[in-house]
This record gives structure tokens, C-alpha cells and sequence, in this order.
């Protein structure tokens, strides 16, 4: 049987040393297998709307300094319009953000299979070969070197 369990990074141990959490069961395997992956997330900028605004208002101010009566007011108009072009332009700015992860193929003392997609601690390295601990917790798995 193949279970397959993937967790981003809030899947770390959400705890403090104080804090009991749950275990539903713990199980002992063997690695077969690992491979480090990555996870690109894309991070888009939450500020782009005051971005917008403030380019309108930059460019509304500018554009009220040129002409007079109703062809200052078409001036204003359109230095707002083109603030704002310029503004929301700039604030659609993202980027990616890369997770570093490990994805562990894992036979289960029981003879079950599992696969665990978990973040990458670099304290804890994994081969395949090494006997494992796999941690069931509420809502999520962790697998750590078997002590």
C-alpha cells in the first residue's frame, strides 16, 4: 500500500518543548529511497493597490500644475491616469519564493509503503538504508532518524 503525505512548510513541529501534542501512532521503517526536491511558491505583492493609489495622486498633483480652467482639470485627470499606469505597473511585482524540500520513500515496519514530502533539515541528514521513526501527528507526519 502506497500512502502518499505532502507538507509545505507550516508542517514543522508547530510546538514548544512545554506544549503536548497528539500522537496517533508511531511506526518504524527503513528509507528506500530519497531525493531532494524544491518547491517554487509564488509570493505575489500584497502592496500593489496603495501603489496605484499613490501613483494617481503623484500624477494627479503633477498634472494640476499645467494648463488653466477646464484644460488644467483634463491635465489633472491625466496625470492621475498615467500615475496610476505607472503605479499599479510597478506594484505587480512578485517573486518566487523556493522551499527546500526532501521527499523520503519509506517500507514500514507493518510491510506498508509511505512517502513523505517533508521541509529539508539540514541537522538531519537521510540515506536510504537508514531505519527511521515515522511520527504520525494530528493533521500531519514527521519522520526523524531512528534512535
Amino acid at each position: 500500500m502506497l500512502t502518499f503525505c505532502l507538507f509545505n512548510s507550516l508542517a514543522q513541529a508547530a510546538y514548544e518543548r512545554n506544549q503536548a501534542v497528539p500522537v496517533e501512532k508511531v511506526l518504524y521503517g527503513t528509507i528506500e529511497s530519497v531525493r531532494h526536491v524544491s518547491e517554487k511558491q509564488l509570493v505575489e505583492d500584497s502592496h500593489s493597490g496603495w501603489k496605484t493609489f499613490g501613483g494617481a495622486l503623484i500624477g494627479g498633483v503633477i498634472g494640476h500644475q499645467f494648463g488653466g480652467g477646464s484644460g488644467q482639470d483634463v491635465a489633472t485627470v491625466l496625470g492621475a491616469l498615467i500615475g496610476g499606469g505607472l503605479g499599479s505597473q510597478h506594484g505587480q511585482s512578485a517573486y518566487y519564493l523556493e522551499n527546500k524540500l526532501v521527499e523520503l520513500m519509506i517500507t514500514q515496519e507493518d510491510g506498508s509503503q509511505v512517502m513523505v514530502i517533508q521541509d529539508l533539515d539540514p541537522g538531519m541528514s537521510f540515506n536510504a538504508g537508514d531505519e527511521v521513526r515515522v511520527v504520525y501527528l494530528t493533521g500531519y507526519v514527521r519522520v526523524d532518524l531512528a534512535m
